[in-house]
């Protein structure tokens, strides 16, 4: 940690080295929030970064907040070339260290628990809730399945070796050796591992198994995925995208919903979603792929993927004045002080209908049992 006077105030900067505790953490109405805490951001002038002055590069290139803030963020040395302060006009070079001190506010998630299901010597598996992710990334530190693990249970370190999507809730499998992470891998590479999900979706699904062999397009820039054939027109053209493959089996229906049995061949960036959508049954709260046809709906029905971005432009939640009095110190500096969230979140998403239920290896087995919403009437 870091301590620097600021303002007759002394502040106590974190970085990635200083993990998170249960004290971190304030319950709100079934929302888990982080209280916001001071934090060193550090970044590496990239070529096409060369060149600009400061305050531009960081107004281009994050533009959560607004010109004037990066401004007095250098003028106060909360900005940093090469731990050092200085002008607004400084022309940044490449490869310099730029440090950001910056107030941060973590995105809140559901406040479900993070239960164990197995605890092994060289592997944990937990019950991961819809709507945190698994490891740091992004806006997420400390309310992230890993970070809440250390917090609660003092486990650490721990390797996730597969991946879920924010939203999808279930079986989560982390290594807590490097050794075994590896070896965990290189199963999964191989092929060697059974991957088995469980979702609900729109309609009446096929009772026979279906096998949708369709290539994956992921756009990282929208943040979707579609499903891309080969045309048969002008003589055919290739499709884009990478080779994908998922089998699906129905488990039950109650002729408007069904329960699908989804095991992904491989492992492509919301394939399961794509698939699904392809073969006319999609997910029936995936509110990404639902958007060309569903409209009018408030953030309370919107998943996370659109209810972010919408609720980016219309500001953030309400905290109480108490609440944020008694929680946290506010920051005269800060854009999204005195609420506990950052705007555009207000931590009321709705977790994907799309669960993981198992993973089988060549001598191992993990499952995670079904959510409520896979029992239909």
């Amino acid at each position: 940690m870091k301590r620097k006077q600021e303002n007759d105030m002394e502040i106590v900067w974190q970085s990635p080295a200083n993990t998170p505790e249960r004290h971190d953490y304030v319950f709100r109405n079934g929302v888990r929030y982080v209280r916001p805490y001071y934090f060193e951001f550090i970044c590496h002038v990239k070529n096409r970064w060369a060149g600009k002055p400061i305050v531009d590069l960081f107004a281009e290139e994050f533009k959560g907040r607004p010109y004037d803030y990066y401004v007095s963020a250098v003028k106060s040395g909360r900005i940093q070339v090469d731990g050092e302060l200085v002008p607004i006009s400084y022309i940044v070079q490449p490869s310099q260290k730029i440090s950001h001190f910056l107030h941060r506010h973590e995105p809140p998630v559901n406040a479900w628990e993070v239960s164990i299901l197995q605890k092994e010597s060289d592997v944990l598996t937990v019950r991961k809730p819809a709507s945190v992710p698994v490891h740091p990334c992004g806006q997420y530190r400390k309310n992230t399945v890993v970070g809440i693990l250390q917090a609660e249970h003092g486990l650490a370190p721990l390797f996730p070796i597969h991946r879920l999507d924010r939203l999808v809730s279930g079986l989560l499998i982390l290594a807590r050796s490097a050794s075994k992470a590896d070896l965990f891998r290189r199963q999964i590479e191989a092929g060697m591992v059974h991957k088995q999900y469980v979702a609900k979706v729109i309609g009446v699904f096929p009772e026979d198994e279906q096998v949708v062999n369709v290539n994956v397009n992921h756009n990282a820039r929208e943040g979707r995925s579609t499903a891309e054939v080969e045309s048969v027109r002008n003589g055919g053209t290739s499709p884009k995208g990478k080779a994908a493959c998922t089998k699906f089996r129905r488990i039950s229906t109650d002729g408007t919903h069904s329960i699908v049995l989804c095991e992904p061949i491989t492992g492509r960036t919301h394939q399961i979603r794509v698939h699904l959508l392809y073969a006319g049954h999609p997910i029936a709260n995936d509110m990404l792929y639902l958007s060309e046809t569903v409209s009018d709906r408030s953030n309370k029905g919107l998943s996370a993927d659109r209810a972010a971005a919408k609720s980016a432009h219309e500001g953030c939640c309400d905290l109480s004045e108490e609440t944020s009095k008694e929680d946290f110190t506010i920051d005269p500096m800060c854009t999204n002080c005195p609420n506990l969230a950052p705007k555009g979140y207000d931590g009321h998403e709705e977790g994907l209908w799309l669960h993981c239920a198992r993973y089988t290896g060549p001598d191992w087995s993990y499952e995670c049992p079904y959510p409520d919403w896979a029992l239909l009437d």
